[in-house]
């Protein structure tokens, strides 16, 4: 993996290729993907993505499969 840089964030291992349109689309799904986010498990948990759909929730150690990217609520 390349290295980030301040400006680029995440997209700093691309060159100059793609554009800064997919750069900036890559930027917000890599941000996004990174947060921990909301565990079904547990009310006050959150999850943490491991690999591509596979998370982990820190309170309950539980881990399941889910969203490639994003934990999205039950409405």
């Amino acid at each position: 993996m390349g290295a980030k840089t301040k400006k680029i964030k995440a997209a700093g291992k691309f060159s100059s290729s793609g554009g800064t349109n997919v750069r900036k689309l890559y930027n917000a799904i890599e941000a996004k993907q990174r947060v921990r986010q909301q565990s079904p498990f547990h009310p006050r948990g959150k999850a943490k993505r491991i690999a591509s759909g596979i998370w982990k929730c820190e309170r309950t150690g539980k881990i399941f499969a889910g969203p490639a990217y994003f934990l999205e609520e039950k409405k």
